[in-house]
C-alpha cells in the first residue's frame, strides 16, 4: 500500500491536482495522464484527508464518479484553506524554531547571538542524536523572525541583542475575520487568525460562496506584493487549451474579481506586445518578482483610462497602444409602473450612458472593447428591447438568430427579431 505524508513542501504540486480534481472537474485515474498512477493515488488520498467530508460520488455506466459537494447554508468556512495550512518543515526547522522560542520565552529575556548559541548547545546536548546548528543558520533564522515582527533586535554598542516581541492581544474581531476570510482575496490570512481565537462564531452564510480561489492565494499574494513594489514579474502561464506552459514577463497592474463567478483575473502589461491584457489567476504559477518598473504609474493610469471601455476583462489594443473598440446600442420600452426596470438599467450598467427618448422609451449606448461580454446582460432586457445595433455585425446577427430560435421553440414564427 502506498503511503503519503499529510504535510506538503511544494504547494504548487498539490494546487495542480486540486485544480484538476475540483475546479475543472474530478478526473478518474485513467483520465489523469500528467503524472503516474501511483502519484495520482497518493495525491488523491492526501486531498481526501482534507476534503473527505465534502466529497460525494455516484455510479454511472462508466464507473464511479467523484465530485465535491458543499452546502453553503451549512458550511461557513472555506474547506480549501486546509490545504494551505498543511505545510511541512524539516526536522531541523521545527527543532530550531521551538528551542529558540523556548529560550526567548518572554520579552524580558534579552540575549546576544553567542549567548543564544551557548544555550542552544545546552538544549541539544540532551538529545540522543543531537543536531548541529552553525552561527550562520541561527542568524538567518533570527533575521527571518525579525522581518516577521516576532523577534526584536536591539543594538548596544557594537553588540546585537535579541528578545521576543511583546505579545499581541487581538481584539474581539471574530465577526470581521469570519466575513473577511470567506469573501476577500487571500482570505486565508483571516482564517489563520481565526484559528487563534478561543471561540468561533458562525454568523455568516453565503448564497454564492466562491471557494475554489483559495488554492490561488499564494500566487495572488505574490502579485499583490509585486504591485506594492511596482515591480515586474515572470510567471508561468498554462491554459486549458494548451499543455505547454509559457513563461511571460509582465508588469502586474490590478486584480479584477467577478462578483458573478468569483473568477480572478490579473490585468498586466506585456512589454513584448506593448499591450495590457488579462491573465486568469488560476492559470498562473511560479511567480518571481523582478526589479521595479519606472513606468508602473504610467501603465496603471493607462489601464484606469481603459476601464471606461471594459465591460469585463477584455482589452483590444494594437502594438502602438491604439484601441480597437465596438459600438453597442439598444432601446427598451417600459410600461406604467415599471420604473424599477429603468433603475436596474442605470444600476447595473458598468459603462455607457442612458438617454430617455420619451416617457416610456430609453436608449443605452456604449463604446466597448468586446461586445460579447455584454450579451448575457442585454438578454435580461430581451422582452422590452425594441431596437438593437452592434457595430460587430456578426455578433448582432447571431444575437437575433438566437432570438428567432427561441421564438420557434415557443411557436412564435412570424415575429421579426
Amino acid at each position: 500500500m502506498s503511503s503519503y505524508s499529510e504535510l506538503i513542501k511544494n504547494f504548487e504540486k498539490i494546487r495542480a491536482y486540486m485544480r484538476e480534481f475540483y475546479v475543472y472537474g474530478f478526473k478518474s485515474r485513467e483520465e489523469y495522464d500528467q503524472k503516474s498512477a501511483r502519484s495520482y493515488d497518493d495525491e488523491r488520498r492526501r486531498i481526501e484527508s482534507w476534503l473527505g467530508d465534502y466529497m460525494s460520488f455516484i455510479r454511472t455506466p462508466e464507473g464511479k464518479t467523484t465530485f465535491i459537494s458543499i452546502d453553503s447554508r451549512v458550511s461557513h468556512h472555506n474547506p480549501f484553506y486546509k490545504a494551505l495550512k498543511a505545510k511541512s518543515f524539516t526536522d531541523g526547522d521545527i527543532t530550531l524554531h521551538f528551542i529558540l522560542f523556548d529560550i526567548l520565552h518572554s520579552p524580558e529575556v534579552v540575549l546576544s547571538l553567542p549567548e543564544l548559541l551557548e544555550k542552544l548547545d545546552e538544549y541539544l546536548s540532551e538529545f540522543e542524536h543531537p543536531m548541529v546548528f552553525d552561527e550562520s543558520t541561527v542568524r538567518k533564522k533570527l533575521k527571518e523572525y525579525i522581518a516577521q515582527g516576532i523577534i526584536i533586535a536591539e543594538k548596544e554598542g557594537k553588540r546585537l541583542f535579541y528578545r521576543r516581541a511583546d505579545d499581541l492581544v487581538l481584539p474581539d474581531i471574530t465577526d470581521a475575520l469570519s466575513f473577511y476570510s470567506e469573501i476577500s482575496p487571500c482570505g486565508v490570512v483571516g482564517s489563520f487568525l481565526l484559528d487563534k481565537q478561543e471561540q468561533k462564531r458562525d454568523y455568516f452564510s453565503f448564497k454564492h460562496h466562491y471557494i475554489t480561489s483559495a488554492i490561488d492565494s499564494n500566487v495572488l499574494a505574490m502579485l499583490f506584493h509585486a504591485m506594492h513594489q511596482k515591480s515586474a514579474v515572470t510567471v508561468t502561464n498554462l491554459s486549458r487549451r494548451s499543455n505547454e506552459p509559457r513563461k511571460n514577463r509582465i508588469i502586474p497592474l490590478r486584480i479584477f474579481i467577478s462578483v458573478q463567478s468569483g473568477r480572478q483575473h490579473l490585468l498586466a502589461y506585456q512589454p513584448e506586445l506593448n499591450t495590457i491584457k488579462s491573465f486568469r489567476i488560476d492559470y498562473l504559477s511560479d511567480v518571481k518578482i523582478e526589479e521595479p518598473s519606472p513606468c508602473f504609474d504610467e501603465l496603471r493610469a493607462r489601464l484606469d483610462n481603459m476601464q471606461g471601455k471594459m465591460w469585463g476583462v477584455t482589452t483590444k489594443q494594437n502594438r502602438h497602444g491604439e484601441d480597437h473598440t465596438e459600438q453597442v446600442s439598444f432601446t427598451i420600452k417600459v410600461t406604467e409602473n415599471e420604473e424599477h426596470i429603468v433603475q436596474r438599467l442605470e444600476r447595473e450598467k458598468r459603462i455607457g450612458r442612458i438617454e430617455q427618448l420619451d416617457e416610456n422609451t430609453y436608449r443605452f449606448t456604449a463604446t466597448i472593447y468586446d461586445t460579447s461580454e455584454m450579451i448575457p446582460w442585454i438578454r435580461t432586457f430581451i422582452c422590452r428591447i425594441t431596437d438593437l445595433h452592434f457595430s460587430n455585425h456578426s455578433l448582432e446577427n447571431q444575437f437575433k438568430k438566437d432570438i428567432k430560435a427561441m421564438y420557434r421553440m415557443y411557436g412564435i414564427e412570424e415575429v421579426e427579431a
